[in-house]
């Protein structure tokens, strides 16, 4: 049974078993990299009757990146682009919630990436509640937002033959999110 946007006022969990938070990038100027963090941790606050004294806190483990290609991910943990051993986590800090409709939401943040932090905003949409089969309330977003790797000190490349680049500087972050509430 869904309850009302007023209910849903509370600390949350993400859940890692049923979040994704990926990304895309240009490869060879020709075709799209897709990945994931397959570990994370978040925490949000919502306030379901002033969205905008909502806030989240996320945190990814650089070291989980997977794009399905082992040697590739290998190369993504190095200096060249995450630096893993020395920068363990990406971590995103909500700074403000703006509603833009009743399942519409702008939330701006925090971002660091390696040692630099810069300001997003993200666009999420609410999908929906539900209590799961262990009594559990779930709440569903959805979310993108690109950004240029460039600005986050994340700049090594490859010339192409042909001309252009290897890596293509923008990417493309993707938020499927389910949070748990708490207490």
């Amino acid at each position: 049974m869904s309850v009302s946007i007023a209910e849903l006022t509370g600390d949350y969990i993400l859940d890692p078993a049923h979040t994704r938070i990926g990304f895309v990038a240009r490869h060879a100027m020709v075709t799209k990299v897709r990945g994931a963090f397959h570990e994370l941790e978040g925490t949000a606050h919502l306030d379901g009757t002033d969205p905008s004294r909502s806030s989240a806190q996320v945190v990814l483990k650089t070291e989980s990146i997977d794009t399905g290609v082992e040697q590739r991910d290998q190369h993504l943990r190095t200096n060249d682009f995450l630096d893993a051993p020395n920068f363990p986590d990406i971590t995103f800090r909500s700074t403000a919630v703006e509603p833009r409709s009743e399942t519409e939401y702008r939330v701006t943040g925090d971002l660091t990436v390696k040692d630099t932090t810069r300001q997003v905003t993200i666009d999420f949409e609410y999908t929906g509640n539900a209590v799961d089969p262990s009594g559990n309330l779930r709440v569903g977003l959805e979310g993108s937002v690109t950004i240029s790797r460039k600005e986050f000190g994340v700049t090594w490349n490859a010339a192409l033959e042909g001309g252009g680049v290897l890596v293509g500087d923008k990417v493309v972050l993707e938020f499927d999110i389910s949070a748990i509430k708490q207490g």
